[in-house]
């Protein structure tokens, strides 16, 4: 267990926890944060790629892995979380699913094993609060208020949900019947159900965000953190299946799932939906008010496994919970799976020894994205098992087999969706060490499939739940497609355009994977890729960090174009971050440190006496380690050497364009220019000491003092020295005098 700092986040939801986590995070030199879905993990990763760049952020699910070499980030889903991986900061997001039936065995696991080096945050709903204090007593229990009120407004009927409205329902069947009542009355409405995929999903949820419909009909996949514009959530039904039992949701469920009405500051409402009656007194009590049952035990599963034999692994899977505070997981996917599996003779011939039975467990992990019956999802696990034990590999064309067969996007709502699971399957086997040969094309290869289908899917849901040609909201329905799942409506239906769409639909997924390299910046800030012009770098919030203006093709779709934003947005930090590289300060501390950070606002230049603090206060060791960076410590200037390139002073010039207009630059290659009072205060940014009428290249003006130093005064001024300023006849006088020097009859000498 770690000294980390503990805190436990509790609270509502629209209170900003998740938010203050993530800023939280990037506030330490490393982190790694989980959230509860892969949809959300998406999401946050954006935002902070777009905040950061793309080089030190990793993001990391059961399907998807982007692990750049040097990231220092880590944004996972729960289950996918590196616990391996030793980060200054750790948060998992929606702590109470430790007590889900399911999956609460992982959360718990991470509550009670999982720390940062310095920080350590579990983010949740307050009814974690007694048994939070009870099993981390040393941690900071922190209330979190929430920003706005949910209101009650009993029940309605569909033609009087108010815009801006997400109706709730807990079966694909009801989803897809409200949604065609929605089309047939009030012009269409985007769905969300947990069997989409993510990237369906996406462009679902982008459809609605666009406001090219007013509607959003969705299971409890809504409740669990996505960002939506929603002002009022209808229940439909108030009972769902969870796998053993038709029940009714508990007040702390509906509450979790009306509470993404009313985001931020912006208050909201909750109601039911005709012939549903009104929710009773006390469950709109206790959702107004916050307040519910606590959580009393948490579902835990042993993390102490042996790996013996088949038999001893049930049976450490078995073991009682360790105190009362936990209850056994009652039934999960794998342990299921394990049981069948170890009671087929082809398995049990092979799992002999610790390492295959380690194997087994592996295997057993392979989720049932298809929703199938026990004994067809085991079957297909067994036949992967036995070909890893026999063969060390996968038999690529018994995989290609099955992947083929799922590679067809013809068909309606209820097939696509049957086979998106299936290849969804194949995606996370392609993602497991070792399983395959040439493991990165079975990846590409999976992701290309889910990703068609996806589309194709979301073009069903719009056909079929979309009325057509009626402006229904505000949004503009372009007549042209875009790209991916977030081709926009009449486009999706215009076959005449579809070698159009395909090209259009490979730029954008290009764009979007490219690596930096792809991309240019001009002169001007001008962002090219591949020829096109796609946007330009214009100034962030601090002169040293850009941010990038998009400009992209108007028949784009809302989806498309936010996903194109973000890649530019995490460029033009990358852009800026490559250029500050040497000034790295994520290891430095006290007086270091801050000269780093003046340096890195200075754009790698800082007059000696603006830094005279920091320098006093330096020791050896941390001037060294300047030293190392190539950082100089001038008489006049403190300088970064690396950023006296061609290439970083282009740079340079360009951020000191976009965040001062008119300003005087030095032209390309100049060691001097010309300046005035208002010029001269810019020129440190650009590189350039200041001298009277003249400003000089940093290591210039150093190289200059450095060859003036030994000379006997009076001295004739050396032809070198003329040349490393570059300064004309008429002002050279006045610069050495800004140099600390004067001139009399007899020669130079140093000003007394």
């Amino acid at each position: 267990m770690s000294d980390a700092e503990l805190t436990l986040a509790l609270g509502p939801t629209n209170t900003g926890k998740t938010h203050r986590a993530v800023e939280r995070m990037l506030e330490h030199d490393s982190g790694m944060i989980g959230l509860p879905l892969r949809l959300l993990a998406r999401e946050v990763y954006d935002r902070i790629t777009a905040q950061i760049g793309e080089a030190a952020v990793a993001l990391v699910t059961g399907e998807e892995k982007r692990t750049p070499p040097r990231a220092r980030y880590w944004v996972c889903t729960v289950e996918a979380m590196p616990t391996e991986r030793v980060v200054d900061f750790v948060a998992v997001d929606e702590i109470q699913l430790a007590a889900h039936r399911e999956r609460g065995h992982v959360f718990t696991d991470r509550l009670l094993r999982l720390r940062g080096r310095r920080e350590t945050w579990f983010l949740g709903a307050d009814t974690m609060a007694p048994i939070g204090r009870a099993l981390l007593p040393e941690a900071d229990l922190r209330r979190q208020m929430r920003f706005s009120q949910l209101r009650h407004t009993g029940r309605s009927g569909l033609g009087g949900l108010p815009p801006r409205t997400a109706v709730v329902a807990f079966s694909a069947d009801e989803v897809y019947a409200l949604a065609a009542r929605l089309k047939a009355r009030r012009g269409g409405a985007a769905v969300v159900l947990g069997a989409l995929s993510p990237r369906t999903r996406n462009a679902q949820v982008a459809l609605y965000q666009a406001r090219e419909v007013q509607y959003i009909v969705a299971t409890d996949a809504i409740g669990m953190g996505l960002n939506l514009d929603v002002d009022h959530v209808a229940f439909a039904s108030l009972r769902k299946f969870d796998g053993k039992d038709q029940r009714y949701l508990a007040a702390p469920e509906l509450a979790q799932i009306a509470g993404r009405a009313g985001r931020y500051k912006r208050d909201g409402s909750f109601g039911t939906l005709n012939p549903l009656p009104a929710l009773d007194e006390r469950v709109v009590r206790a959702i107004e008010e916050h307040r519910f049952p606590a959580v009393r035990r948490l579902v835990w599963r042993s993390a102490a496994l042996d790996f013996e034999s088949p038999e001893a692994l049930i049976g450490s899977l078995s073991a009682p919970p360790p105190s009362e505070a936990f209850e056994r997981v009652e039934r999960a996917d794998d342990f299921d799976a394990l049981r069948a599996l170890s009671a087929q003779d082809p398995v049990r011939e092979r799992a002999t020894s610790p390492d295959r039975v380690a194997l087994l467990w592996e295997v057993c992990q392979v989720p049932d994205f298809r929703k199938l019956l026990l004994a067809r999802h085991v079957s297909l696990l067994g036949e992967i098992y036995v070909q890893l034990v026999d063969h060390g590999r996968l038999d690529p064309e018994w995989v290609a087999t099955q992947v083929e067969r799922i590679d067809r996007v013809d068909g309606e709502v209820d097939g696509l969706t049957a086979r998106l699971s299936a290849i969804r399957v194949w995606t996370y086997v392609s993602h497991r060490a070792g399983w395959l040969e040439d493991a990165a094309r079975w990846q590409e290869r999976t992701r290309a499939i889910e990703d068609r289908l996806g589309d194709a899917l979301h073009q069903r849901l719009v056909e079929r739940f979309v009325e057509i040609g009626k402006k229904r909201s505000r949004a503009k329905i372009d007549p042209t497609p875009a790209s991916g799942p977030f081709a926009q409506l009449r486009g999706m239906l215009e076959d005449a355009r579809e070698d159009e769409d395909a090209a259009s639909r490979r730029w954008v997924d290009d764009a979007i994977e490219a690596p930096h390299e792809d991309f240019e910046v001009d002169a001007a800030g001008v962002i090219t890729f591949r020829g096109a012009r796609v946007g330009a770098l214009v100034r962030g919030r601090e002169r040293h960090a850009p941010e990038a203006r998009p400009e992209l093709p108007e028949d784009l779709g809302a989806g498309a174009r936010a996903r194109l934003e973000r890649r530019l947005h995490a460029f033009a930090k990358d852009w800026a971050a490559a250029l500050w590289a040497p000034l790295d300060d994520a290891d430095a501390e006290g007086a270091l440190r801050g000269l780093l950070y003046q340096l890195r606002i200075g754009l790698g230049t800082v007059l000696a006496d603006d830094a005279a603090p920091q320098l006093a206060a330096l020791d050896a060791t941390e001037r060294a380690a300047l030293a190392e960076r190539g950082v100089v410590l001038g008489r006049h200037s403190v300088y970064a050497r690396p950023l006296l390139t061609s290439e970083a002073l282009a740079r340079r010039a360009l951020l000191v364009a976009l965040a001062e207009r008119d300003a005087r630059l030095p032209k390309p290659g100049a060691v001097s220019y010309p300046v005035n009072e208002r010029s001269a205060a810019l020129a440190p940014a650009l590189g350039f000491v200041p001298l009277g009428p003249q400003a000089v290249r940093a290591d210039l003006v150093e190289r200059v003092l450095e060859a003036l130093g030994p000379l006997e005064p009076p001295f004739a001024l050396p032809a070198q020295v003329r040349s490393w300023l570059g300064v004309p006849q008429k002002r050279l006088d006045r610069v050495l005098r800004a140099l600390g020097y004067r001139r009399d009859a007899s020669g130079w000498s140093p000003a007394a």
